[in-house]
């Protein structure tokens, strides 16, 4: 997920009025709404619940990996849940009101991005034979100092703004339509997802985050049709958009600026001017792709979900369904925005202050209202109660996802650097602790989140992704095209990427942010330039930095390569780990804790069991012995194992199998390729539609 940032751009804030005090005139839910959206709790708790019963959650692997055998189509539907939370269709709503549809292109450029991470990311992960991407940048370099940092900084940016993001916005949005009190909602949340994505581990999040996919693109389909059978079609939003002017642009003596409150003549146009646009086109083809690289092929939440498939064919497969999904976003989102300005032009396009505050209790405008100003409205009390658990399954999935991500992080890169002989018991246990640890963070963070909502701090914290994301891109594509990048080339590159992106957030929250009634005091050089050029001359910078020292310092000899970068995939000679920045010799090792098997234990020990994942299951086992490459299917790689270049890619499959795969038939191998042409294909066409 991409967050769009706020201020200092020529786009307003989506934010700036989902973290406010809301209130929406008229409007009280019925009880058919609470009841439905009761109901669907309920029902996610017993299938999170019930997927806990039937899952095998005794190896490492199956709690993190769930056991590597996912089919594509539960990839993919998990893939679109887990990257479309409240906060995301929220804000693209928002901005879609605010500026037109070419806020769409977030949306279609991660559709190329889907592409290179099933055809060129995820195979070389798979042949590293790695559970995380830190693990990958560990292998690659022989590094535990930059796999140690990367992931303290991934897990910094999960807790402190993904996560406290998504849940502030969706409580607040639960206080401005039902009047919840936002700290009792913030439990509810946490509370639901946390005990099936502690129990249940990887498995149960990504069949618990199919029914939000589900629900969430069933509601959107509902709400689309509703809303342009209102407007008139799309011809209809054609022609009412550009006259949607709010009838009150003064106040006393002041006047909002024309461009303030007026549609952009480019509002129906994607590529828009390359120094006058809201969204310049050079930054939208450029700019954007270094955001999209880190989202989609570098993210743990993303990588996480593509490494459990059952082989590459799955993995691809998935990325073409979720491209599919990404490409609906234009109508079932972005335009619905647009529509919402059209019906709700006072309330939505408000520009005086004071009507503002009326609207949606905050001055600086009330786009992001557009999305839920627009549910309430239009839809009956049946459907309205389906788009409440719509947005609320778009949170849990998203939490869920990044919860058991950043668990499996802290656990396979962090902890067992600060314990190497931790038995898997230990390492399951601690993984679950974790994620208690992180929704008590989330608990004591969501009061200061409240409190400083009308703080300009709140945004900037939402925009470290945009300003830190180009560095870590630039690094890993490095990583994997040019294997003459060392370790101290990836690492002080990444380094110092990091420090010039921070610098330009400061400098930011230093001078204020620039709105369009308001303009900012800050150096041309520092703030006037778009954030998509910023983070292209970022992403520049950091490749032309890691380069620099990566040929001033000795390369990594090929034996050390092998199917670690891109030139050396298909390498036939095995590789040997490297291994550099490793902990001391004199780093106190303990006993591992091993299984205690008791032959008759209690009703709260087996509660416990149960609940770790350590209950005894028929034809499991705790530390399962390695499987020969004659026992291991393509989908079967244990974590950190190098894999078999028998096996390579994954396009092999068992003489014996009983039952042959739909995707290893000819006909399905036909019909995959079928569907990466047609999605390429509609994709070009949506761009040269909508030029």
């Amino acid at each position: 997920m991409l967050l769009v940032p706020s201020g200092r751009v020529a786009l307003d804030s989506p934010w700036h009025g989902i973290i406010g005090n809301w209130s929406l005139e008229g409007y009280h839910p019925k009880a058919f709404d609470l009841v439905l959206l009761i109901f669907y709790f309920l029902g996610v708790l017993v299938l999170g619940l019930w997927i806990l019963l039937k899952s095998n959650r005794s190896t490492v692997q199956d709690f993190f990996l769930a056991g590597r055998k996912l089919s594509w189509w539960s990839m993919g539907a998990s893939l679109y849940a887990s990257n479309v939370s409240s906060n995301y269709i929220l804000g693209l709503a928002g901005v879609g009101a605010s500026s037109g549809i070419a806020v769409v292109s977030f949306e279609w450029n991660a559709v190329l991005l889907l592409f290179v991470v099933g055809w060129v990311f995820v195979p070389i992960y798979v042949k590293a034979g790695v559970v995380t991407v830190s693990e990958y940048l560990k292998k690659r370099f022989g590094s535990c100092r930059i796999q140690i940092f990367f992931s303290i900084l991934t897990l910094c940016l999960y807790a402190f703004n993904r996560i406290s993001v998504n849940i502030v916005s969706c409580a607040l949005f639960m206080r401005l339509i039902m009047g919840l009190d936002v700290y009792f909602a913030t439990l509810i949340l946490l509370t639901v997802s946390g005990i099936y994505t502690i129990t249940g581990g990887f498995i149960t999040m990504i069949y618990t985050n199919i029914l939000h996919g589900l629900v969430m693109f069933g509601g959107s389909i509902l709400l689309m049709i509703f809303a342009f059978k209102e407007v008139g079609g799309y011809q209809g939003l054609r022609r009412s958009y550009p006259n949607a002017i709010p009838s009150i642009i003064s106040e006393g003596n002041w006047t909002a600026k024309p461009e303030c409150y007026t549609p952009r003549p480019d509002s129906f146009h994607i590529f828009r001017h390359a120094i006058h646009g809201d969204l310049p086109w050079p930054g939208i083809i450029f700019g954007l792709s270094t955001l999209t690289l880190y989202s989609w092929c570098i993210d743990q939440v993303v990588v996480q979900q593509c490494l459990a498939g059952k082989n590459l064919k799955h993995v691809r497969a998935s990325c073409i369904l979720c491209g599919y999904l990404k490409l609906l976003a234009m109508f079932t989102v972005v335009m619905l925005g647009m529509i919402s300005r059209v019906l709700f032009t006072d309330k939505v396009a408000c520009v005086v202050p004071s009507e503002c505050l009326r609207h949606c209790g905050t001055s600086t405008g009330c786009s992001p209202i557009a999305y839920p100003i627009l549910m309430v409205k239009l839809l009956p009390s049946y459907v309205r109660g389906l788009m409440l658990s719509a947005l609320w399954a778009s949170l849990l999935a998203s939490l869920t996802s990044i919860f058991n991500s950043a668990s499996t992080l802290f656990t396979l890169d962090i902890y067992t650097y600060l314990r190497p002989e931790a038995s898997e018991k230990e390492l399951m246990v601690t993984g679950r602790f974790f994620i208690i640890l992180l929704l008590a963070v989330s608990l004591v963070w969501v009061p200061a989140e409240v409190k400083t909502q009308d703080s300009p701090l709140v945004d900037y914290m939402q925009s470290l992704t945009i300003y830190l994301a180009p560095p870590i891109a630039a690094v890993f594509l490095l990583a994997i095209f040019c294997k003459r990048v060392n370790e101290k080339g990836a690492f002080w590159g990444m380094v110092s990427g990091l420090l010039i992106g921070i610098s330009r957030l400061v400098a930011d929250f230093v001078y204020g942010p620039q709105t369009c009634n308001k303009d900012t005091n800050c150096p041309a050089v520092l703030c006037s330039v778009h954030f998509l050029y910023f983070d292209l001359i970022l992403f520049t910078l950091s490749l032309l930095i890691t380069l620099g020292i990566s040929l001033l310092t000795e390369p990594i000899p090929d034996k050390h390569l092998h199917g670690l970068c891109w030139s050396l995939r298909n390498s036939p000679e095995e590789r040997v780990d490297l291994d550099i920045w490793t902990p001391k010799k004199g780093t106190p090792k303990f006993r591992p804790l091993l299984g205690i098997n008791r032959e008759k234990s209690g009703c709260l020990w087996k509660i416990w069991e149960l609940f770790c994942g350590l209950e005894p299951r028929l034809g499991s086992k705790l530390a399962p012995k390695e499987p020969t490459p004659k026992e291991l299917s393509p989908g079967e790689l244990s974590p950190g194992e190098l894999i078999p270049k028998e096996l390579i890619l994954g396009e092999l499959v068992p003489k014996k199998a009983e039952r042959r795969d739909l995707l290893e038939t000819p006909w399905g191998r036909k019909l995959l390729q079928a569907s990466e042409i047609l999605l390429m294909v509609l994709l070009v066409l949506g761009h040269i539609i909508f030029f």
